[in-house]
């Protein structure tokens, strides 16, 4: 992934107004993120632990989705697959659900997916960082065509965003 400067990720917001997309919490240490071995780019809220941000590249330009996290308590200490990166935690997935980009959005509709609290998931697929043991299972596909299938899923969730 190319480096993204922090007007462009302000910018690529579909699901939120321009106003939203100007006060949100943009990481400050975007010159030291591993751009190299993202596919994508995800951060926490450090301000609003609630809220997460993802932002993926595509031909044209990036198109980045705001997300809230729904976490109940619960099922936090069962073992949960990031439906994304499909790396195992425990206690280290979340439902995190996006509204809808639109007229549909403002109406309240939304759409989840359980993913990797720390959206780390390109990390993960490269065992760039442990997700603990079992976290990531054996798998005859390559490494190639798991970032592949990880970029895929995260376009068809996004696909979902702005549908």
């Amino acid at each position: 992934m190319k480096p993204l400067t922090e007007q462009e990720i302000r910018t690529a917001f579909v699901n939120c107004t321009k106003g939203e997309a100007k006060r949100l919490s943009v990481p400050r240490d975007l010159a030291d993120r591993p751009w190299e071995d993202l596919d994508f780019l995800g951060w926490r809220d450090p301000q609003a632990p609630d809220r997460a941000y993802v932002v993926l590249p595509t031909g044209e330009r990036p198109i980045a989705v705001q997300l809230r996290s729904s976490d109940a308590g619960s099922w936090q200490t069962r073992r949960s697959m990031c439906s994304i990166c499909v790396t195992v935690h425990t206690g280290g997935v979340s439902l995190l659900v996006a509204p809808k980009s639109g007229k549909a959005g403002q109406q309240g509709n939304s759409v989840g997916a359980y993913m990797c609290s720390d959206l780390a998931c390109s990390l993960y697929v490269r065992r760039k960082k442990d997700a603990g043991t079992g976290g990531r299972l054996r798998e005859s596909l390559t490494l190639e065509q798991q970032i592949e299938r990880t970029v895929a899923n995260l376009a068809a969730f996004i696909a979902k965003v702005t549908a």
